[in-house]
């Protein structure tokens, strides 16, 4: 009677254990990756579904939030140009920490966001396709590139603000404040230039 117990509490607790550590692997199936050998990064491009954070930072840093080396997703670096790509269902999110980043062009469906407000003397932006932009900026100098489908949404300052976009692209600079503003509007028809709302 004793063995028949004991083999009924040890089921038990087998059984309770199993499922704890399922619960377990479940609750731990985010990862994190911390890419070390990437350094002195001053730009980057992202093409596919990416997410991009970015941020100011004493060191370089890279973070990713996936499990990219099982995915159909690239981050690499060469010459100080990191090249971010992923063509997954879900959006591959990287955070980049960079002590000298000066610009970031994006494609397809990718996003950029910094957090907080991201500084530097001078700042480039490209956006292609349907890619999207929600960034904070203090800068000397900014230039941003809006083309396709695009959308950019900018706030803070700069000194010297360029903005080249096309017709059908979406710009939101409201609240971006610019001593010296030049806008450049490309291919765009007769006519159009006051529906754009920009």
């Amino acid at each position: 009677m004793k063995l028949r117990i004991l083999s009924v509490i040890t089921s038990i607790v087998l059984v309770f254990g199993i499922t704890n550590l399922t619960k377990a692997a479940t609750v731990n199936s985010n990862y994190v990756t911390t890419l070390t050998n990437i350094s002195a990064i001053n730009k980057i491009e992202v093409r596919g579904n990416v997410e991009l954070y970015i941020s100011d930072a004493t060191s370089d840093q890279v973070k990713v939030y996936n499990k990219y080396y099982s995915e159909s997703a690239v981050v690499q670096t060469k010459n100080g140009v990191l090249n971010i790509a992923s063509y997954g269902a879900e959006k591959l999110v990287v955070w980049v920490s960079a002590n000298d980043l000066r610009s970031v062009s994006a494609y397809d469906n990718s996003d950029i966001k910094s957090f907080g407000q991201f500084s530097n003397i001078e700042f480039n932006v490209d956006l292609h396709d349907n890619a999207t932009a929600k960034l904070n900026i203090d800068a000397f100098s900014a230039n941003v590139s809006v083309s396709d489908h695009a959308t950019a949404n900018l706030s803070g300052k700069a000194s010297k603000f360029t903005l080249n976009h096309t017709f059908a692209t979406n710009v939101n600079n409201a609240d971006f404040k610019a001593d010296h503003f030049t806008e450049n509007k490309i291919n765009f028809p007769a006519g159009t230039e006051d529906e754009a709302g920009i």
